[in-house]
């Protein structure tokens, strides 16, 4: 898996693999607002306004549901955070002549202004959002219930492109991000095949108001909705257990485990039980991000050395938009463009040592 190399050394694994997860799918190749390919958003693990789900007949999910195993005693605490993007609309807008009535400058959108030699394009941006951690004690192991409900407002901002003498307004950039609301509700329940381990639901639900549902695009929705939504679930003095290799005695308890838009898997140096990721990708146990990578590309299906030599063919002018689409994607172009040879060559490959025991 391709991630954050700048960060991989200061953040947590569980971090850094959660990082990759939450923008794979961000923008594709070749990284350009104009491209056919991001013209319509593709991200995993979207949870969008109930309203809108009904309104498409489920095909789109207002809820995500992870259920896992967990062995637990007096002393554990768990703790849960879910993290997702929330899309921001940025629209362009250039100044066209006043009318004859009004004498006021109007406005019209358009995909993109050039202004003081600097492109602006009408794009989605990101924002990362985090709900949590919330911390549950454990000290009965017995049936217990959470439920946090949270809200992030809405906001709008613009900023005014003013002519080279300052006063005349040529265009505006206007970002608006819509308000979000939903709750986690976690629960602890006792397995019903009478299983030492404890199963753990959590479920993540987007009750954002959504009116005239039926009359709205997936892109409209989208601004309303969780993007790449996953939960990083904690435990100390405590184990989880995989439900993709579940020890004997838990095999028919992680059997009737139900996920919904996610999949739970350990995460850490292997061996360690401790921390799981659910994630809207599908991973096995123990998920790493490859010590070859340079950082992230975004693309899903990626492969860092092919998107890098096709990143180092784009004309100029290809570049250029690029750089106006925002700040992860222009870091992509200029990590690549200042890519060390010696960085390069480990995207070729790897010979790696194999432990063979003598007959």
């Amino acid at each position: 898996m391709s991630g954050a190399a700048e960060s991989k050394q200061e953040r947590p694994l569980v971090e850094r693999v959660a990082a990759a997860v939450l923008y794979e799918g961000y923008v594709l190749y070749p990284y350009r607002p104009s491209s056919v390919k991001n013209q319509q958003r593709w991200n995993f693990g979207v949870v969008c306004p109930e309203s809108y789900s009904v309104a498409q007949k489920g095909t789109e999910a207002a809820s995500m549901q992870t259920q896992c195993l967990l062995v637990a005693n007096e002393t554990t605490r768990l703790s849960v955070s879910v993290k997702f993007l929330q899309l921001i609309s940025r629209e362009v807008a250039a100044s066209i002549a006043p009318s004859d009535s009004t004498k006021q400058s109007n406005f019209q959108p358009v995909n993109s202004l050039e202004y003081d030699g600097r492109l602006y394009n009408t794009w989605q941006e990101a924002v990362e959002r985090e709900v949590g951690p919330i911390a549950i004690d454990l000290p009965d192991r017995k049936q217990k219930t959470e439920t946090l409900e949270f809200v992030f407002p809405g906001e709008t901002s613009v900023e005014e492109l003013h002519g080279s003498d300052g006063s005349e307004v040529v265009g505006k950039v206007a970002r608006r991000q819509s308000e979000l609301i939903g709750s986690v509700n976690i629960e602890l329940s006792a397995c019903s095949n009478s299983s030492s381990a404890l199963k753990l639901t959590i479920q993540v639900r987007n009750t954002t108001p959504f009116a005239d549902a039926d009359q709205k695009s997936r892109d409209e929705a989208l601004l309303s909705s969780f993007v790449s939504t996953h939960t990083i679930l904690k435990l100390e003095n405590g184990e989880f257990v995989s439900l993709l290799d579940p020890p004997r005695e838990f095999s028919e308890a992680a059997s009737e485990c139900k996920n919904v838009g996610t999949y739970p898997v350990l995460i850490g140096v292997g061996g360690e039980k401790d921390c799981m990721l659910s994630s809207p990708i599908i991973l096995y146990d123990y998920p790493q991000i490859a010590p070859e990578s340079p950082g992230d590309l975004f693309d899903g299906t990626e492969i860092d050395e092919i998107l890098t030599l096709r990143i180092l063919t784009l004309t100029d002018e290809e570049k250029r938009e690029i750089r106006a689409s925002d700040e992860r994607t222009r870091r992509v172009l200029e990590r690549t463009e200042m890519l060390p040879l010696q960085q390069f060559m480990k995207l070729h490959g790897a010979m790696k040592g194999v432990n063979r025991k003598e007959p």
